[in-house]
């Protein structure tokens, strides 16, 4: 066995080992296929206020930008569905903000690969990334063969469906490389039929700037009215597109304790949650994703989804 493909081996066990769902490799190049369909997005502003998905354009695209003499990308899959959800009459949550903020918990993972594979294999050199720098993880993982992306835009996968987090190691050490696998969403229209707000424009291609997600937690300012949207009880995030994907229907639930909620979340009411202090959500939401919108923004949109009637039921 040659040293390439030991050393693939040892990271895809090692990655086994810390709890990743799966581990694809793929070769840091130029994402040729990507490059336009990136532009025309950013052209069509579908973006909206988030600027800066328009920094860094050539990082985004080559990942040698990132880690000077890139070789390697390692994208890596970690579960998130959980075994318990919200009650169904409430406002709802997007099911990856439960726990704890999952950027601090897979980092953590991920230091412990990279530092795994330096023991192991010696002077090499890597960064680890969660969400957190200009790269196009779900489509280093499609084309490490993880899955592919389908019409709603997420990484989907036959055994597991969609409900997992993307992580990747950007390493100068040349390994085994995966190769994409074929896309199995057919005929299939459910996310497209099922997004209240249309922001699956066409498939393959969502306008961030319609979707719940972007109005509920990247959009700073008030929400604006008279948009004619039913955001359907999301105020943080939404899962809309998976909860109807067929392909969830193979989600298992995960073994992450950091990713457990606080009892509150799966039990509060709309009332409870309308009435809801800033001492409450300060315990509820310590060190997890729901903080990045603050006590404020998850007022705000408790308000406007009660107001715009989507609240209103039941």
């Amino acid at each position: 066995m040659d040293a390439r493909h030991r050393h693939t081996q040892f990271i895809k066990a090692e990655a086994k080992r810390l709890g990743f769902l799966s581990c694809g490799i793929s070769e840091a190049t130029f994402l040729e296929e990507e490059a336009p369909r990136l532009e025309a997005w950013l052209k069509n502003s579908m973006q909206g206020e988030m600027s800066y998905m328009a920094n860094h354009f050539d990082k985004r695209l080559d990942p040698r930008l990132l880690v000077p003499g890139a070789k390697s990308v390692v994208s890596l899959l970690y579960n998130y569905f959980p075994s318990k959800t919200q009650r169904d009459d409430t406002y709802k949550i997007s099911k990856y903000a439960y726990g704890e903020d999952y950027h601090y918990v897979i980092k953590r993972k991920l230091r412990q690969l990279l530092s795994g594979i330096q023991e192991a294999v010696g002077a090499v050199h890597g960064r680890v990334f969660v969400d957190s720098a200009p790269v196009l993880d779900k489509a280093w993982a499609a084309r490490s063969g993880l899955g592919w992306i389908g019409k709603n835009s997420n990484l989907l996968t036959k055994e597991v469906g969609s409900y997992y987090f993307i992580a990747e190691l950007i390493l100068d050490l040349e390994l085994d490389y995966d190769g994409p696998v074929t896309d199995h969403c057919g005929t299939c229209t459910a996310c497209i039929d099922a997004c209240p707000t249309d922001a699956i424009v066409k498939p393959y291609v969502v306008d961030g700037s319609r979707c719940i997600s972007y109005f509920t937690i990247e959009l700073k300012n008030e929400l604006p009215q008279g948009l004619g949207m039913d955001f359907d009880d999301w105020v943080f995030g939404c899962d809309i597109c998976q909860d109807v994907c067929p392909w969830n229907r193979f989600a298992t639930p995960h073994k992450e304790p950091a990713f457990d909620p606080k009892p509150e979340l799966l039990t509060n009411s709309r009332q409870e949650w309308e009435e809801l202090t800033e001492e409450v959500f300060r315990r509820v939401f310590d060190q997890s994703a729901v903080e990045r919108t603050k006590f404020s923004g998850l007022k705000r949109n408790i308000a406007y989804v009660k107001d715009s009637g989507s609240g209103d039921k039941g």
